[in-house]
């Protein structure tokens, strides 16, 4: 099995409400007979996720664990390649995953048990911006706002602008919203139950 991303989008209904899918409620909290199976996911986990950004190492979500778990790319390539001598180089801290990496190689089974998690190209953290100024009725912080993610620099503009305008928790209470929302968007597309509380 060539690794690859498995986790299917949410691309799909990028805009999409937790209000708007129907079942999205009875995925998180009344799990049916697929995802009863298996031990529902860490929230905060999920969320974690979104900020993770490596070259060096991988990360999977487990269905049979329901955790998040991370493997060296050069560990999964020399798996890859039945390259025994990078195997055997490997110092003994990072040979503990080889099993781990092994049961990723191999999983080519009907229902894959390694999937990708949610990712920050799924959050689109400037679309968020944008919704956040959209949620505004203050027309000087709209202006400003709006004027701080155009060009280079969009990100520390943004937040620059939200410190002068007193908007810093505003843009928080709003980010973790939506952050929530992108994960369970990812857990209702990929039948992954989710325990909010942790």
């Amino acid at each position: 099995m060539n690794v690859k991303s498995k986790a299917l989008s949410v691309e799909r209904f990028p805009k999409a409400e937790i209000a708007e899918i129907p079942f999205l409620n009875q995925l998180v909290y009344q799990p049916n007979d697929k995802t009863q199976m298996n031990p529902p996911a860490k929230l905060s986990e999920l969320i974690d996720c979104l900020d993770f950004e490596s070259e060096f190492s991988s990360r999977y979500f487990d269905r049979k664990t329901g955790l998040v778990v991370t493997v060296e790319k050069s560990l999964l390539q020399a798996l890859e390649n039945d390259d025994e001598a990078a195997l055997e180089d490997l110092p003994e801290w990072e040979k503990e995953d080889i099993e781990l990496a092994r049961e990723i190689i191999n999983d080519d089974g009907p229902e894959d048990r390694f999937i990708d998690p949610p990712d920050k190209f799924e959050f689109h953290e400037y679309r968020q911006m944008e919704h956040f100024i959209g949620t505004l009725t203050d027309t000087v912080a709209i202006e400003q706002l709006s004027q701080a993610i155009r060009g280079k620099g969009a990100f520390r503009y943004f937040k620059d602008t939200l410190d002068r305008l007193g908007l810093r928790d505003q843009w928080f209470s709003f980010r973790d919203s939506a952050l929530k929302k992108s994960v369970l968007r990812w857990a209702s597309a990929n039948n992954v139950t989710v325990d909010e509380s942790r």
